[in-house]
């Protein structure tokens, strides 16, 4: 949802151009005021996306914005509670074939159904959502989407689940108010990943205290991360790091990262600490490098390719990330030096003769740990 106020159609647009190069598919805009709904109709025909008008108290202002064009609604029930006033926007997208998105709140709930329920329930928010529903289908429309969100995480989920249960139509999720990084992240992550792993929604929105574009990016790597959406963009994998490590895998880490999000390189990119185990842990990535003896093993889906001095990871893995984007997998696997596969696992017995096969020293510990066990 864009933060901008409306009327300032420059300045939207642009909050729009971005969130839609972050991989946002729709963009929902406040339509508060007449202003406002001015301002849609000079926004949604130079848009890149479909843009829903977000409505709040005044029924007026939806069929406003319907007429300034906008491709759907969001309605709260909580806010607009005459029947007559809701047949008659429901009335109006009927006829121009549009959406609307029931969206349910715990924090704007129907005091009668709050009070009812003793409270925002699970129960309660799906009453809601149903209510608004049932005045939908005198008046024939039944192009729905309902979402309804809570900023309590578990009320959130039970929410949902009851909602799926209770009606067949498309779901939108979400953690309303979830907050600033890192904790928004971490409760919008888990609503809304626990549900989509159930098959639960149809559309998401990550709620932050925060700059819309970081919402797009966080829904993006999500949907890319649970193989729902064909990736788009980076996705860095690196290995926490341990005794083995042999460079400061958390400053490569960040260096590939920065170096490589601004390409839209769509590859799986892995940055391992060490040489001994690295490649073979990240071998389902397209591309990575290891450390190993103050150099940098680099490989393709799990070959080494290339050995590099360790001052040119980075600039390694861009290089090779471009020309996979170029060339394709199995011609860089082909383009292989020679020596790289001997180097490497020369590399690897090396340090494993220094330290161990049990770099962390875990079988001592056990055996005092048995000891003491023992008495």
């Amino acid at each position: 949802m864009t933060t901008t106020k409306t009327a300032d159609v420059d300045g939207t647009l642009a909050q729009i151009y971005a969130l839609a190069g972050a991989g946002c598919d729709i963009v929902r805009c406040t339509c508060n005021d007449e202003a406002a709904a001015e301002g849609l109709a000079q926004i949604v025909p130079r848009s890149p996306v479909p843009i829903i008008a977000d409505i709040h108290f005044q029924y007026r202002l939806a069929l406003a914005a319907m007429e300034a064009g906008v491709q759907g609604l969001r309605l709260n029930p909580g806010n607009i509670r005459k029947p007559d006033q809701i047949k008659a926007v429901a009335s109006e997208a009927r006829d121009r074939g549009l959406a609307i998105r029931i969206g349910v709140n715990a924090g704007s709930l129907d005091p009668e159904i709050f009070e009812r329920h003793g409270g925002a329930t699970p129960e309660a928010l799906v009453e809601s959502a149903v209510r608004e529903l049932t005045y939908f289908r005198e008046v024939d429309f039944e192009d729905v989407k309902i979402s309804v969100k809570a900023s309590n995480v578990a009320l959130m989920i039970d929410s949902y689940r009851l909602l799926s249960e209770t009606v067949d139509h498309p779901l939108h999720l979400g953690v309303t108010e979830a907050g600033p990084p890192p904790a928004g992240l971490v409760k919008s992550t888990a609503g809304i990943a626990t549900l989509l792993a159930e098959g639960i929604g149809d559309t998401i929105r990550y709620s932050l205290t925060a700059d819309p574009v970081e919402e797009a990016q966080a829904g993006r790597t999500l949907l890319e991360a649970m193989g729902l959406r064909e990736r788009k963009g980076l996705d860095l994998i690196a290995c926490p790091s341990c005794g083995r490590a042999e460079v400061d895998v958390i400053r490569v880490a960040k260096e590939a990262q920065a170096a490589l999000e601004g390409r839209n390189i769509p590859l799986q990119v892995a940055v391992m600490g060490c040489v001994v185990n690295g490649p073979g842990e990240a071998r389902g990535a397209d591309l990575g490098i290891a450390a190993g003896r103050g150099k940098g093993h680099l490989f393709v889906r799990g070959h080494v390719v290339r050995v590099v001095p360790e001052a040119e990871m980075v600039s390694a893995l861009i290089d090779e990330a471009e020309k996979i984007m170029e060339e394709g997998i199995e011609a860089r696997i082909a383009a292989a030096d020679v020596d790289a596969e001997r180097i490497a696992a020369e590399t690897r017995e090396e340090l494993l003769q220094i330290q161990g096969t049990d770099a962390n020293h875990d079988s001592e510990k056990i055996k005092k740990i048995r000891v003491i066990a023992e008495g």
